[in-house]
């Protein structure tokens, strides 16, 4: 499989931790960057566990599935990152549980890391002082194109915090309900034309070169100098699961900025990837084969 220049990717891995006992693997950077690597790249992946049992088990998953794991680094007085989920009237309720691991994040090797090539980074590990210095030095030699993958969580966010990370991002993906929160203009209109207006509004405001605006059982829109792309959602899909599905639409859409794909396929693939994730148990997927059987209807070789 051909090797692209690498990614970087900055910010949290964490477990979401079931009543049950159960414990899932995840982190939206985590899980770009595990799809990334069953897509034949080498993401660079800054984060940062503690010193235990679920610390060794993502250094171990990484390690199995061919992930470089040179920029997680080792907490000895901070724990693995950790969500709380619990279930109320059917309802999923998330607790992310503070002062974790990945919000010290401290400024990686810079020379180590690609300054060309694309950097993604969301905004949940920057809620910490620590980890949003780490990502300001990275930032302040890298050179390539900035992905911010938008995740607003209550109380972990401010628009102090995100509207600079905004102006600092060339690639900007979220969904409708963060873009309303992140507008003047508040609630948008549930038609296509209203949402095309801020969309461009909003990409202008902060200089993006795209904006990606996901819509659910809606599909997603795209704006580009203007230009606006829209795909609706894919046919016949069966939804199993969707936590993770946003992840694996950066993730593809990622892939596309590396091979240049044109932005209406980059829209479709991303689509196609995110609609077999949420026909699936779970935010990843361990098995290669089916990276490469995406990677093949693509016309990737």
């Amino acid at each position: 499989m051909q090797q692209h220049s690498p990614i970087t990717i900055f910010g949290e891995v964490l477990f979401d931790c079931f009543p049950d006992g159960s414990e899932i693997l995840g982190g939206a950077p985590f899980n770009v960057a595990w799809h990334l690597s069953g897509f034949g790249l080498s993401p660079r992946f800054v984060s940062r566990v503690g010193m235990d049992r679920r610390g060794e088990r993502i250094r171990s998953s990484m390690q199995s599935w061919g992930l470089d794991d040179r920029f997680l680094q080792s907490d000895a007085s901070r724990p693995t990152g950790r969500v709380m989920v619990t279930i109320d009237d059917n309802e999923p309720h998330y607790d992310i549980v503070p002062e974790s691991a990945y919000d010290f994040i401290e400024p990686p090797d810079l020379s180590q890391l690609p300054a060309q090539a694309v950097l993604y980074h969301g905004s949940l590990a920057l809620r910490h002082p620590s980890s949003a210095a780490a990502l300001a030095a990275v930032k302040a030699v890298h050179q390539g194109p900035i992905f911010l993958d938008v995740n607003l969580r209550t109380p972990w966010w401010s628009q102090d915090a995100i509207h600079p990370l905004l102006d600092d991002a060339d690639h900007v993906k979220l969904n409708e309900a963060e873009l309303a929160l992140l507008t003047t203009e508040g609630p948008i209109a549930d038609d296509a034309a209203s949402l095309c207006a801020v969309m461009r509004d909003f990409s202008r405001q902060h200089g993006l070169t795209t904006l990606i605006v996901t819509r659910g059982a809606q599909g997603a829109m795209l704006c580009s100098d203007d230009q606006m792309v829209a795909v609706g959602p894919a046919p016949d899909t069966r939804v199993v699961d969707t936590v993770g599905a946003g992840d694996a639409f950066s993730a593809a859409f990622l892939l596309g900025l590396t091979r240049r794909w044109s932005l209406s396929d980059s829209l479709d693939h991303a689509r196609d990837f995110a609609a077999a994730l949420v026909s699936r148990q779970g935010a990843t997927i361990d098995d290669r084969s089916v990276y490469q059987q995406f990677l093949t209807s693509w016309g990737c070789h």
